[in-house]
Parts: C-alpha cells; structure tokens; sequence
C-alpha cells in the first residue's frame, strides 16, 4: 500500500469515527430530551403552582384575615409586625375602629421588611400560627402592643410562645405550625402581592383597590372611609 493509499484510509477512519461519535452524541440528546424535557415541564408547573394565588388590593380572599363588614369600604392594610410605623397605625385603627367597623372591611397582609426587622418574619409566622387555632387578630394585638419590647431580644421565640400560651391557644401546634410549607408561602404571597400592588415600605394602605397616603390621626381614618362611603 502507497503512502497516499495509507493516509486516505486513515482519514476515511477518523472520519466513520467522528461520525460515529457524532450519531453517539445526538442519540444521547434525544434521550435527554426524551426523558428530563417533562420532568422540566412538571417542574416548572409545580414551581408555579407552589407559588399559589396572588390577590389585588381590591380582591379578597378565603386565605386573607379579614374583620368588619363583608359589604363594606374594602380597607387593605400590607404591615410589619416589626415595623414601629405600623403599630402606630394599628393603635390609629383601634381607636378608629368602632366609629367604622360597620362600615368597614378591614384585611390585613403580610410585608415583612427582613433586611431591616430581624423578627419580622418570626412575628409573622406566629401571628399565621395563632390564627390556625382561630385567633388572628388577638395575636396580631399582641404582636403590636409589645412590638417595643420584643423588638431588643435576641431569640423571640419564647416571648411568642408566651402570647399563643396567654390566648389559651396549643403552644406545641404553634410549634409544628410555624414551619409548615403553606403557611410559609401565605406569607411569601402576601409580600408578592404586595410588591406587584405598589407596596414600598410599611404601612401601605388601599381603600376600595386605590392606595392612600398612610392616616395620621384616627380622624383621618375616618374621613377615609366616610369618603368612600360616600362614593
């Protein structure tokens, strides 16, 4: 065999072989594709759905805590149990709220600010955790009133624990609660909601779906609802 013969079949050679190599490499793609394109499909569907619904401020849902009057002025509050301006609104709104309870549709949703308020998120999982066990809105009272306090400690759990134990409530449920997967992601949607709303900072307010400078005074409170009573 000439040399020339010898290098044309060591070419032909290498060529069936990176042909060989390259038939290897499309069957494994489509093996690939075959196998891990639904698991892709069926993960990005769970991702979504994982994620759970997102309400408008003009909304309500089942999983919201809502009181007052169901046909009422729909008053969404998005609040920071740590935040020391949302305990003043939340005092505002108690003594505003027997002159528009009737009136009113007060909800009230999660925006923990955690890069500023350490046990903000804590707050919120307990506060989920008390109303699991029917009682909400005394834990959110709780939460408010001693904000000042609660807000220096290191570990606020006990100090938690005590508030579901004063309520009458099953401490060792709050426990097992405050980690479960759907109440981690109520809050998680609220803070989307939140966020796709408009909300920048805490207490954000919207009255009938429209946001409205954060009330002052409770009579400001009142002149809201009354105006949109008015509507």
């Amino acid at each position: 065999m000439s040399k020339r013969e010898e290098q044309k079949k060591i070419r032909e050679q290498k060529q069936r072989e990176s042909e060989q190599r390259t038939a290897r490499q499309k069957l494994v793609a489509k093996i690939a594709m075959f196998v891990l394109g639904p698991l892709l499909v069926i993960t990005v569907i769970y991702a979504m759905m994982g994620q759970g619904e997102v309400y408008s401020p003009i909304e309500i849902a089942e999983v919201d805590h809502v009181r007052g009057n169901p046909e009422g002025v729909k008053l969404v509050v998005y609040a920071d149990f740590q935040c020391p301006a949302c305990a003043n609104e939340h005092l505002l709104m108690a003594q505003a709220w027997n002159s528009i309870a009737n009136r009113t549709q007060m909800v009230f949703r999660h925006y923990p600010l955690t890069t500023t308020h350490p046990h903000a998120w804590t707050a919120a999982t307990y506060a989920e955790a008390a109303g699991r066990q029917g009682k909400f809105w005394e834990m959110y009272d709780l939460l408010f009133v001693n904000q000042a306090y609660w807000s220096t400690l290191g570990d606020v759990r006990a100090e938690f624990e005590g508030y579901i134990a004063q309520l009458g409530l099953d401490v060792e449920r709050a426990r097992v609660d405050i980690r479960a997967d759907d109440l981690i992601q109520k809050i998680r949607n609220d803070q989307r909601s939140g966020t796709r709303s408009g909300v920048r900072s805490t207490p954000t307010i919207f009255v009938n779906g429209r946001l409205v400078p954060t009330p002052r005074t409770t009579a400001e409170i009142v002149a809201l609802i009354n105006a949109a009573t008015a509507t």
